[in-house]
């Protein structure tokens, strides 16, 4: 995640600098240093930032579960930890779902190629459609 898109999420979630701090329980200098590009944003911080994005938006709509959206077969959905825990709407958060036949290696892989994928960006709106 860049410095934009945090500063994007935080100002979409209405929050000021100091209430996002407080959330992700991080300093107030560390939000500030992430937004100005001074610091990068550890993967636990954006993990946390969009997970609280996620649950805002699925919570104002009613979700079809990723496997559903993916049209997965039974033999990948059987090994997806998504579908075993009934997390449909956090596979992104999830590591080890077998969305493209393996699972990533790191969270960055995962990121990279969820942020592709429809179910991501309908549950987690990283760029403001007002913009």
């Amino acid at each position: 995640m860049d410095n934009e898109t945090f500063s994007r999420i935080r100002r979409r979630m209405g929050k000021t600098q100091k209430q996002m701090s407080q959330l992700l329980g991080v300093s107030l200098k560390a939000v500030q240093s992430f937004e100005q590009g001074w610091r990068n944003i550890p993967v636990h911080v954006e993990r946390q930032l969009l997970f609280l994005l996620a649950r805002r938006e699925t919570n104002r709509q009613r979700t079809t579960p990723c496997w559903k959206v993916l049209k997965c077969p039974s033999k990948v959905k059987q090994r997806c930890p998504a579908w075993e825990f009934q997390t449909g709407d956090l596979c992104w958060f999830i590591n080890g779902t077998i969305c493209h036949g393996e699972p990533e290696r790191t969270w960055h892989e995962k990121m990279d190629r969820c942020r592709e994928c429809i179910v991501f960006q309908q549950r987690v709106p990283e760029k403001d459609t007002m913009d």
